[in-house]
């Protein structure tokens, strides 16, 4: 959920590996970018690789071996359409049996975290049996991977009463969050390029492409079941409110400041650092609409 960006100042495209040009479909919402000397080195989510998809509560200590110097950046994803996606990775097979949750130098009891299931895998869960999962960590999970854990006695739910417990942990994600280098929208993905672009002086050599075809967004909830998915990710829609209005606000005015800069620029003959201006194929022309 959260990853780690190299500080450096190296402007220009991004470049994978050995030359490989960055593209949209190589910059999902798990994504960890650190600078070589002279290249910008990508690795895409592995649950084997250490510092990736890790959350806030984690993520700062296991960074400070690798490289101390890091920016945070992460991706956000409407609730439901999260909760839903990672509903049917578990369908599909998948685990997270080595995910060890620290938090203040240890795991999650079994009493602080039970298990959702028995057996190796939770394959050919319906929907209704994930939802009916009290431990199940699908719930909540983008404020939970935000949060300081340790705020609120990390897994261990009677420490406060759960009122207490769920208000410390949005305001520390919310904290956090507006306290990024930078964070992007899935479902604005041609924004979340612009700003990303201007945040980091780099740029992408194709548009990122809004997908909206998933395999979350052809499952067909009533309206029913849609209610009580936001019931129980109630702090993530919170979260996601605050986070597409934050974003919002901030591509408005990085856009402003953008177009009030054009006239002197052009003044100036078009010198002073406009490379960005044609980073994609028609991009800055068509990215408002987004």
């Amino acid at each position: 959920m959260v990853t780690g960006v190299r500080h450096n100042e190296q402007p220009g495209d991004l470049e994978a590996g050995e030359g490989a040009h960055v593209t949209s479909s190589m910059f999902p919402s798990n994504l960890k970018v650190y600078y070589t000397d002279t290249k910008v080195t990508t690795c895409q989510y592995n649950s084997a690789w250490a510092c990736v998809m890790l959350m806030c509560s984690q993520l700062s200590d296991c960074v400070c071996f690798v490289c101390r110097n890091f920016y945070y950046i992460t991706m956000l994803r409407d609730p439901v359409s999260r909760y839903l996606s990672e509903w049917k990775h578990v369908q599909r097979g998948a685990t997270w049996k080595t995910a060890l949750h620290m938090c203040d130098g240890r795991s999650p009891t079994q009493d602080e975290l039970p298990t959702c299931y028995s057996g190796d895998d939770w394959s050919g869960v319906t929907l209704t049996e994930f939802m009916d999962c009290p431990s199940n960590l699908a719930n909540n999970r983008q404020v939970r991977m935000l949060a300081d854990l340790s705020l609120v006695g990390c897994y261990n739910l009677l420490s406060m009463n759960e009122s207490e417990r769920n208000h410390i942990l949005l305001g520390s994600a919310m904290n956090n969050l507006k306290n990024m280098a930078f964070y992007g929208l899935t479902e604005f993905q041609r924004k979340t390029q612009y700003l990303f672009e201007r945040t980091f002086s780099l740029r992408f050599i194709a548009a990122f492409t809004q997908i909206n075809s998933t395999r979350a967004a052809n499952v067909d909830l009533s309206e029913a079941v849609r209610r009580r998915i936001e019931e129980l990710n109630y702090l993530d829609v919170q979260l996601y409110e605050y986070a597409k209005d934050l974003f919002l606000q901030r591509f408005q005015y990085t856009r402003q400041r953008e177009e009030a800069s054009l006239p002197e620029r052009q003044v100036g003959g078009g010198g002073g650092g406009d490379e960005l201006a044609t980073t994609t194929e028609d991009y800055t022309s068509q990215v408002a609409r987004w």
